[in-house]
């Protein structure tokens, strides 16, 4: 199902144990979903004890919900710096951001399939938070596409529609991805970057 199972890791947290535990936990929901994975199973895939675990996130709940901050926060670090490494034109910028987004799906697929599929399972301030977090790594993608449309180099009549199309179409590809699959991680990040291209009715990159 993932390209780098069992090896998806977060980013280390500086925080001794909570690495491991939020690695162990990825595992477990990826394996069993929200419902079928136990704390008490991620404690022993962490090689941690079950009270070491409540100290440092009180219920499941607030796990996952660490879970996918962690998730969200390298996505959007990699948006950006992606982004910030593209020139001043929408078109190389939106070319630069798809690609880090499909490299990271493509890097990190388990993440992403737990990602979409448990999210549903946040409740009040858990689900506020990662709300308001993927509105700004959404947002990255809707600010280059109105420069784009802004400037004219986007042509197409319905740029928020299209920008909303590109994300939807770029987050799927966690879901039928294999590494053993015809194309490799550089050809399907550039695939999708000429498709969104194609979509807003921009400019696209010479052969």
């Amino acid at each position: 199902m993932n390209s780098r199972s069992p090896g998806s890791q977060l980013a280390d947290t500086g925080r001794g144990n909570e690495a491991a535990i939020l690695n162990a936990a990825l595992a477990a929901f990826g394996a069993q979903g929200f419902n079928g994975a136990s704390m008490r199973e991620v404690a022993k895939g962490a090689g941690t004890s079950l009270s070491n675990l409540y100290n440092y996130f009180p219920s499941k709940s607030h796990l996952l919900a660490e879970v996918l901050r962690h998730v969200n926060a390298e996505l959007e670090a990699r948006l950006r710096r992606a982004v910030g490494e593209a020139g001043d034109d929408a078109a190389s910028r939106l070319r630069e951001a798809v690609r880090a987004y499909v490299g990271f799906v493509v890097d990190e697929q388990l993440a992403m399939l737990v990602s979409t599929a448990e999210v549903r399972y946040l409740r009040g301030e858990d689900r506020e938070r990662l709300v308001a977090a993927r509105d700004r790594t959404q947002s990255i993608f809707t600010e280059i596409v109105e420069q784009g449309a802004a400037s004219g180099e986007f042509r197409t009549p319905y740029p928020l529609d299209a920008a909303r199309a590109i994300l939807t179409m770029i987050s799927s590809v966690a879901t039928w991805y294999r590494p053993d699959g015809r194309l490799s991680r550089g050809q399907l990040s550039e695939q999708h970057a000429r498709y969104a291209l194609a979509l807003l009715e921009g400019p696209l990159p010479h052969r």
